[in-house]
């Protein structure tokens, strides 16, 4: 009985280590296992043939061991693997997430450059723009100069026409005096 009991604690314990695996169709460990409960079965119900299946369960049991092993390292082979590719993996990406660095950062100062233009433009355009309105008030301002400068022209014209109506009236008051003074001599 107590052979029995050893033996469900090994079957527990590569059950245990079994379930670790994703579920899929039977694998041949579990065929393996299934086979050795029924020979187990067996030997309980027939004690004449559990001594001749000792040696065969014996045997069994240690190609399980032996397969269970293989299929351990199998498993640890492909994690390494999977380790290493991971490693690949995760160098590609930092290689990539460095080459996309180096061209966010060329984007940004080649923005940086696109943007000191545009407001090198912009205060261009503003200056012309201040200009062609300094040309127009510029322009209004000349043209009231001019129409002051005609304007005063117009009375120069008029105070030179005064002067030499004042001139010819002092030469005629002038002779006028001297006609009186002739007279009243």
């Amino acid at each position: 009985m107590s052979s029995l009991y050893s033996r469900s604690k090994e079957y527990t314990r590569s059950r245990k280590a079994q379930s670790d695996s994703p579920p899929s169709s039977p694998s041949p460990i579990a065929k393996t296992l299934r086979h050795e409960r029924l020979s187990r079965l067996e030997a309980a119900t027939n004690p004449a043939t559990s001594d001749s299946s000792y040696s065969d369960r014996a045997s069994s049991r240690s190609s399980a061991y032996t397969r269970r092993e293989n299929r351990l390292a199998a498993l640890s082979r492909a994690e390494e693997e999977s380790n290493r590719d991971y490693k690949k993996l995760y160098e590609s990406a930092l290689s990539e997430n460095q080459k996309l660095k180096s061209k966010l950062q060329e984007a940004q100062l080649e923005l940086a450059d696109i943007k000191s233009k545009l407001e090198k433009a912009a205060q261009k355009q503003e200056k012309t723009c201040d200009r062609s309105s300094m040309l127009e008030m510029e322009k209004r301002e000349k043209r009231a100069l001019e129409r002051k400068l005609s304007e005063m022209e117009e009375e120069m014209k008029i105070l030179m026409e005064l002067k030499s109506d004042n001139q010819r009236l002092k030469d005629e008051n002038g002779a006028l005096i001297r006609v009186i003074s002739k007279l009243s001599k």
